[in-house]
C-alpha cells in the first residue's frame, strides 16, 4: 500500500470546477427548460413622493392588450404571456435568446393607495403607473400636544 500526501487545495479545486460546471449549466440558455426563464419576470423600479407611489415595469416587446394589472390597495398584481413569433427558414437554423411564455409579477406596496384613482401609461415596453396615497397614508405625521400641568 503506497502512501498518499494529503492535500487540501486538492479538493478546493475539484469543488471550484463542479460550482463552475454547475453554474455554467444552469446560465446556459440551451439548459433553460420552461420553467427555467429568469427573464419572464418583469423588472421593477417602485419610488414615493408625498402624494403618490410610481411603479415602473419593463414589459419589452409585449402589447398593451396582452398585459393584465390588478391594483389593490396594497399589492399591484401583473401578469401576461409573450407570445412567440413563429418563422420558418428552409435553408439554415434560427437561434433564439428570447423567452416567451405566461409571466406574474406580485408588487406589495409600502403604504396604502387609493386603488379607483390609478393612472397607467405604456410607452416603448415601459408600463408607468401613478398610485395615488388615500387620505390617510399623506397625513401619517401627526403632532400631539400634551396637556400642562401644574406642579
Amino acid at each position: 500500500m503506497a502512501l498518499v500526501r494529503y492535500n487540501p487545495w486538492h479538493e478546493m479545486s475539484s469543488l471550484q470546477r463542479q460550482l463552475n460546471r454547475l453554474f455554467d449549466d444552469a446560465l446556459t440558455t440551451d439548459s433553460w427548460g420552461e420553467e427555467g426563464n429568469l427573464s419572464k419576470i418583469p423588472a421593477a423600479e417602485l419610488s414615493q413622493t408625498e402624494q403618490d407611489l410610481h411603479l415602473k415595469l419593463e414589459v419589452p416587446g409585449m402589447e398593451a392588450k396582452d398585459l393584465d394589472i390588478q391594483v389593490m390597495a396594497d399589492r399591484v398584481s401583473i401578469s401576461g404571456e409573450r407570445k412567440s413569433e413563429t418563422k420558418s427558414e428552409t435553408d439554415g437554423t434560427t437561434r433564439s435568446e428570447f423567452r416567451y411564455g405566461k409571466f406574474s409579477r406580485v408588487i406589495p406596496l409600502p403604504v396604502k393607495i387609493n386603488n379607483t384613482k390609478v393612472t397607467a401609461e405604456y410607452k416603448d415596453g415601459i408600463l408607468n403607473l401613478t398610485l395615488p396615497k388615500v387620505e390617510e397614508e399623506k397625513n401619517k405625521v401627526v403632532k400631539i400636544h400634551l396637556p400642562e400641568t401644574n406642579a
